[in-house]
């Protein structure tokens, strides 16, 4: 009997702490579970504010891909600290772009705003619908020199080459609106502002700084993520092979699909988790108790 009963209650304490083990390895969060490095890289994201910029490196370069539509207007700087040959480094760099994209009416529509310390819109978005015509209306585009009021241009962008009556799609289409910046100095006027008025209509801002651009602006001007939406190169000499970053960037693959998961669910699972973790640790103690019990059982069973 007495020997049954010992039996008997070790068999209990086997399967509670079975149960405990398995439970701990379901809920337990280790140092490297995938789901907590995502939520506390959101965390950090949000806590640290705009990532800082990313330098890119011109030597990469990428794979033929088809662009979605796009209403895509690029704002260049033509400042007088841009010599004659380095604008016509950021002309090529425009031609390659239009040989990158789907150019058509109903494919990628694009526009250039020429900016010094005035603005002058050198074509529309529905100015051109075909390769060879856009490219021969940016092969005519010349320095306006001067000054670098790039606030001016960016307002100019939204009020002027954005709008319906200048070849952009009606939102409904939910066509996307980019904007890209070329420069190579610090802004004249104040460009905070209207960047976020740009943002707030749904314009997806690039800035490219150049040489002595002054990297503050950029990041003020940018959308974020700011590592995926300012570059910067050390001369225009270089500045054409950003081409290959933007084709990664404005093209998706037939074949590809990208799920990404809603950071706040991650942060809310990690919350039941933890949750989950301090009911474990109660169990437990509790499982310490009854086990204490159990031995003490056991040894009046034991003299009985």
């Amino acid at each position: 009997m007495q020997i049954m009963m010992k039996s008997f209650l070790w068999s209990v304490l086997f399967c509670a702490s079975l149960l405990l083990s398995d439970a701990l390895a379901t809920y337990q969060l280790n140092a490297g579970d995938p789901q907590l490095i995502a939520a506390q890289s959101y965390a950090q994201t949000r806590n640290n504010g705009r990532p800082p910029f990313r330098t890119l490196d011109p030597s990469k370069t990428d794979s033929q891909c088809r662009s979605r539509p796009l209403d895509l207007v690029f704002i260049i700087d033509s400042s007088r600290s841009v010599r004659p040959g380095e604008f016509e480094k950021v002309k090529i760099f425009l031609a390659d772009m239009v040989d990158t994209l789907d150019v058509g009416s109903d494919a990628t529509r694009v526009a250039v705003v020429n900016y010094a310390s005035t603005v002058k819109i050198e074509f529309l978005l529905k100015s051109h619908f075909n390769k060879p015509d856009m490219k021969k209306a940016i092969s005519r585009i010349e320095p306006l020199a001067a000054g670098t009021m790039t606030g001016l241009a960016i307002k100019t962008a939204v009020n002027e080459a954005f709008t319906e009556e200048s070849g952009a799609r009606p939102r409904s289409r939910k066509i996307t609106k980019v904007a890209i910046i070329v420069t190579d100095g610090r802004p004249q006027d104040q460009v905070e502002e209207v960047s976020a008025a740009a943002r707030a209509l749904g314009i997806e801002i690039y800035a490219v700084g150049v040489d002595r651009a002054d990297m503050r602006s950029l990041q003020l001007m940018a959308s974020i993520p700011l590592e995926d939406h300012v570059f910067y190169v050390e001369t225009y000499g270089v500045i054409e092979k950003l081409t290959s970053k933007f084709r990664k960037t404005l093209c998706e693959m037939k074949a590809a699909v990208v799920v990404v998961e809603d950071p706040c669910k991650c942060e809310a699972r990690l919350a039941f988790q933890k949750q989950t973790q301090a009911a474990i640790q109660q169990l437990t103690a509790k499982l310490v108790d009854v086990s204490g019990r159990i031995e003490r059982l056991e040894n009046m069973v034991g003299r009985a």
